[in-house]
């Protein structure tokens, strides 16, 4: 593997951390292009020899190394430590399907974060007003009152 100018890469960061995973993560990696090549052969009545399922694994595996180097490039170039959506969609910018995509579900999931967070919000003033032993409706009432006064 080669190794990124600013830091390690990905994959030989997992083989640090973890013994074995950096060998597992290739195998499942040729595992899944083998299940995929069999899907497609059998679409298309061909057949994928081992060393071409092989060829696709191997690129494949390198692909998803330099994906993440540029991710860990563009986040850093923005001074960050943490890669986010916009990084993602950066290295997407080439394929207009998968930006598309991506947008699609980075754009859902930021509104489901924000309907967790009104949801959080709903929560912990209903059990402020329980903990408190105020009642929203007391307090729309007393400031009626005292306004009619």
């Amino acid at each position: 593997m080669v190794y990124a100018r600013a830091g390690v890469s990905v994959c030989r960061e997992l083989t640090c951390r973890c013994p074995g995973s950096f060998q597992r993560l290739k195998a499942a990696v040729h595992y899944t292009v083998g299940c995929l090549c069999q899907d497609v052969a059998e679409d298309k009545d061909m057949q994928f020899s081992k060393q071409a399922i092989a060829a696709i694994s191997e690129i494949t595996f390198r692909q998803c190394d330099n994906f993440a180097k540029d991710l860990e490039m563009f986040a850093r170039h923005a001074k960050r430590s943490t890669v986010n959506t916009e990084d993602v969609k950066l290295l997407a910018r080439r394929s207009n399907s998968l930006l598309k995509y991506i947008t699609q579900k980075s754009e859902e999931l930021a509104s489901n974060n924000m309907e967790q967070k009104e949801k959080k919000k709903k929560k912990s003033g209903a059990a402020k007003g329980a903990r408190t032993g105020e009642h929203p409706e007391a307090a729309v009432t007393e400031s009626e009152d005292s306004n009619m006064a």
